[in-house]
């Protein structure tokens, strides 16, 4: 039996894409581990968000997945859901916009602060298998983001 065949649920399926489960319950898990994570998780959901569109150009993805990837975009969109978040979500933010970071140079730090609360967010989500509500915050993250871009 290999590793990947070692991590079924009862109906013998994978429970993670890869066979890595978190050390620990991801309320144990330090915001900014969180953070970590929740942004490799954003950035695939923002590449196959673009590459759902027809104009497929390697410099117009990059262009796209700048506006929604970068510490502006994500704090853009924690500030279009966040009024949408239950309490423990809630927390999870407040953990992540108070964990101690540092900030880059060039970055706003309100806007990082935020933008690390929003991949703490999205961390904790994905850790908690909660894939339902984690598409449902992007989506309509993505979604509103996209309608003031086009308005």
């Amino acid at each position: 039996m290999s590793e990947l065949d070692t991590h079924l649920n009862e109906q013998g399926e994978r429970d993670w894409l890869f066979p890595y489960s978190p050390s620990r319950k991801p309320e144990l898990i330090p915001p900014i581990a969180l953070a970590y994570i929740g942004d490799a998780v954003y950035e695939v959901a923002v590449r196959q968000y673009l590459l759902s569109k027809p104009n497929l150009r390697p410099h117009h993805l990059h262009q796209k997945a700048t506006n929604f990837v970068s510490a502006k975009g994500q704090s853009r969109i924690l500030s279009l859901i966040e009024s949408m978040l239950d309490d423990k979500e809630q927390d999870v933010v407040r953990q992540g916009r108070n964990a101690k970071s540092s900030v880059p140079k060039n970055a706003d730090v309100q806007q990082y602060r935020h933008a690390t609360a929003f991949e703490c967010l999205v961390g904790y989500l994905y850790l908690s298998k909660k894939e339902a509500r984690l598409r449902e915050l992007i989506d309509l993250g993505i979604t509103q983001m996209q309608q003031e871009n086009n308005n």
